[in-house]
């Protein structure tokens, strides 16, 4: 289990996002190393984890819970047979490119170290919006995103540390639940009948999650009546 591409964007002006300015840093591009990776502080105020990463959109991005971006080569490599095109490291906003580990089955509260000192957890799951559908200039592409359930996991930093590209990933801590990426992403894109089940991992879920999962499972109860 490895990282095995590094990746930060910069600030760029587009057209097809809704941010101030205009701006976005999806276009991320591998560097070298060593880099810090930090916790940046909560939702709103705090962007990337990764030191040099712009996150320009902190109404949807950046904060503690999404702190770090991971995305398997594995999965790249899928799409890029799906897309018939090349799909370098860093071209879904990716600061980790990793593999030999399943990231969509990587379960909620699961902590990885990268590296001799990063500890990172596992948060969540990644929502596709229409900037990166306007980054890939792909149609339907947040449809046909969510429909695969390979969205890549947001990390929040436990222990800051140093990181670069061969760095060896190893799983520190599984919990006992279900909640994996794939489950999360979705009970909260296509199968909402699964939020109350997500509460399972409650402990290390971004507040706006929980809320969210909470409420449902207070209307519709622990068997998600609704759809």
């Amino acid at each position: 289990m490895e990282l095995i591409s590094l990746n930060l964007g910069r600030a760029t002006v587009v057209d097809y996002t809704d941010a101030e300015g205009g701006l976005t840093g999806s276009d991320k591009k591998p560097v070298a190393g060593p880099v810090r990776v930090f916790a940046p502080g909560p939702r709103g105020a705090g962007a990337s984890g990764v030191e040099g990463d712009a996150v320009c959109d902190l109404r949807h991005h950046g904060g503690d819970h999404q702190a770090v971006y991971a995305y398997a080569r594995e999965d790249l490599d899928w799409w890029e047979l799906e897309l018939g095109r090349a799909l370098p490291a860093g071209v879904f906003g990716e600061n980790f490119t990793t593999t030999g580990i399943d990231v969509t089955g990587a379960l909620l509260g699961e902590r990885w170290r990268v590296g001799p000192d990063l500890v990172l957890e596992v948060a969540s799951a990644r929502i596709p919006c229409r900037t990166f559908q306007g980054f890939l200039e792909e149609a339907s592409w947040v449809k046909r995103f969510t429909q695969e359930v390979r969205p890549g996991a947001y990390l929040r930093v436990l222990q800051e540390g140093e990181v670069s590209p061969g760095d060896r990933i190893e799983v520190l801590h599984r919990p006992e639940h279900e909640v994996s990426v794939g489950f999360w992403f979705r009970a909260f894109t296509s199968e909402r009948a699964l939020l109350p089940r997500t509460l399972a991992a409650a402990d290390v879920m971004d507040p706006r999650s929980h809320e969210k999962a909470r409420d449902y499972a207070a209307k519709y109860g622990d068997g998600g009546g609704g759809v």
